[in-house]
């Protein structure tokens, strides 16, 4: 185990070798230094825990010098030392983040004492600070918002390849969150300090899509008044998505499969090859084995990039996730808005819950964007619904999910949880009393749902 690390700074030869000695026999790592130039260098290569500093130091000698220094050492307790006649200012220390002081002659005893209970409380608030930061740090999987079985099987698969550096190819319509899932794979993976870069295959024009991808000299092409470095470069040590590959122009796709077989490139207008570490993440809501049997995709491409399939469902076939999104993205319009969390009454639940998303989630997140701009007092109403959708106060159709009881069952359970939490400021004994449930029954399926 490595010792703690202490800095003794004192213009006084042998008091640093006493008081050096003494922190020695205790089991310090300990390095001394004469002034306030060799304390700020020293403390550069040498990550002390505790500084001793005495209060007057050269070049100046001059103790209100010292303290104008104290304010860098917030990170690690400081001791001061002080001399005769210098209790005033080891108070004003004190007052400007000081530790604690001992006055020259030093007692041994009392030093390691002091020295002890610094360090004590110095490693109780970094592990607290730590703690506090580990808690406040959602993991990556929080992310994939859902109770249904595809979402249960969808974040177990995330979870495995993650690590891994096999390829992925995430499918599904659009819509139904394939941007996050590919996130959730880097920000799990060994590269999640690594960059993420995500590329629209589709909304980059096919003559520009080459030089945004691996960059370009010089003069490579009329407008390319300077090099520039491609996204493949960019992603370098990350991760590189891919969405809707599907819309890639063949003549792309022939360039892209000797990245994906060799890891190097030639920028426009090089004849220097760029090697690069990058994992491909990519995505579509085409039917891309249709497409290799239509020409329209390179069948050795394809075998590339899928590796690892994740399928997403449409927001249809899972009701049971609606109601957790709801949540999610009126707590993120909360924090986003600064305004007064929003929660929809029994009406409007309903309505979202049995409404049809051919748009997924991203419509269902839009449409809740904008009834929250419209809804006052802090509950969604019906009301609020039919002035953007008249048609709400129709009777809607049941989901497309409708034709599986379990999953309506679970959206119906999910929902009541979800307005009883909610009503009740997430009290659970008052949210199952109304409920009609005992705590350790709601607890079992605030569970069981990923509530």
């Amino acid at each position: 185990m490595t010792p703690p690390r202490i800095l003794l700074i004192d213009d006084e030869p042998a008091f640093r070798t006493l008081c050096g000695q003494w922190l020695g026999a205790e089991g310090y790592d300990v390095r001394t230094g004469a002034d306030l130039n060799t304390l700020r260098t020293t403390l550069q290569a040498f990550d002390a825990d505790l500084v001793l500093l005495d209060l007057s130091l050269p070049p100046r000698f001059d103790p209100r010098h010292t303290l104008s220094s104290l304010p860098q050492f917030t990170d690690r307790p400081v001791i001061i030392l002080t001399g005769h006649g210098e209790r005033e200012l080891a108070l004003e220390a004190l007052r400007q983040g000081a530790w604690d002081f001992l006055a020259k002659p030093i007692d041994p005893d009392m030093l390691a004492v002091v020295v002890r209970r610094a360090l004590t409380k110095h490693q109780l608030v970094r592990e607290l600070n730590s703690l506090k930061h580990n808690l406040g740090r959602k993991s990556p999987l929080a992310s994939l918002i859902g109770a249904s079985p595809s979402m249960e099987s969808i974040r177990a698969l995330v979870q495995r390849i993650a690590p891994t550096d096999v390829r992925v190819l995430v499918t599904g319509p659009s819509g139904t969150g394939k941007e996050v899932i590919s996130r959730a794979v880097h920000d799990l993976s060994q590269r999640a300090s690594g960059p993420f870069i995500s590329v629209h295959c589709g909304a980059i024009p096919a003559e520009l899509l080459e030089s945004e991808l691996f960059g370009h000299t010089r003069g490579a092409f009329t407008g390319a008044d300077k090099a520039r470095d491609g996204l493949l470069k960019v992603a370098d040590g990350g991760t590189l998505f891919l969405d809707e590959i599907g819309e890639m122009p063949l003549a792309m796709q022939v360039k892209l499969l000797r990245v994906l077989q060799e890891g190097s490139f030639y920028p426009v207008g090089s004849r220097t090859l760029e090697t690069i570490d990058v994992r491909v993440v990519s995505a579509t809501n085409a039917n891309l084995p249709d497409k290799v049997s239509r020409g329209a995709f390179r069948e050795d491409l394809f075998y590339r990039i899928k590796g690892v399939t994740i399928e997403t469902r449409p927001l249809d076939e899972r009701p049971e996730d609606i109601p957790l999104l709801i949540t999610h993205f009126l707590e993120l319009q909360h924090q986003n808005s600064g305004q007064p969390p929003l929660r929809p009454d029994t009406e409007a639940f309903n309505w979202f819950i049995q409404r049809r998303w051919p748009g997924n989630v991203r419509e269902l997140k839009s449409t809740l964007d904008s009834v929250a701009a419209i809804a006052r007092g802090g509950v969604i109403t019906l009301d609020d619904i039919a002035l953007l959708y008249p048609a709400a106060r129709a009777t809607p159709a049941p989901a497309a999910g409708g034709d599986s009881l379990d999953a309506q069952v679970r959206a119906l359970e999910i929902a009541l949880i979800s307005q009883a939490l909610a009503r009740h400021d997430n009290n659970r004994t008052h949210a199952a009393q109304a409920l009609g449930l005992s705590r350790q029954g709601l607890l079992k399926k605030i569970e069981r749902y990923g509530l």
